[in-house]
Formats: structure tokens, sequence, C-alpha cells
């Protein structure tokens, strides 16, 4: 799955949009490299995003193309 649209439903990002921009601008990194918004994401991928001063780290568990808002948290555990 394009990381863009992981981001998008796992809801760590609200908008494709936005994760293509944060994607864009290097604020995303895949396995501690700077990834495009177009990285193909697998389950055991490290995600770190940067948001101004914060950082959300997270483990990919689980690559779904679709999922409930109530079960998205478990795509991820925060590291």
């Amino acid at each position: 799955m394009r990381l863009d649209k992981y981001l998008k439903v796992s809801r760590l990002i609200k908008r494709r949009t936005v994760a293509n921009e944060a994607c864009d601008a290097g604020r995303v990194l895949v396995n501690d490299r700077p990834a495009r918004a177009s990285a193909a994401v697998k389950a055991g991928d490290i995600i770190e995003i940067q948001f101004g001063t914060n950082s959300v780290k997270v483990q990919v568990l689980d690559v779904q193309e679709t999922v409930r808002k109530d079960d998205a948290k478990e795509l991820y555990k925060y590291l």
C-alpha cells in the first residue's frame, strides 16, 4: 500500500493530500529514511512523522485497504 494512503486509512494524518504534502516536505520517515508518498508500506515498517517540534513514531502492524474508525488503532502501535 502507498504510504500516503496508509497514513490516511490508519488516521495518523486526516487527509491524503496532507499526507502527500508531509511526504514531499521530508517530514515522514520510513525505517529512518525520508520517504515519498508512493513508497510501499508493509507490516513491520517503522514510520516517523514530524509535526513541528513534535514527532510520532509508530510500527506498522497490519495493512488494510479500508478499516472502520474504531479499528484504525489496530493497524499500528506507538514506539
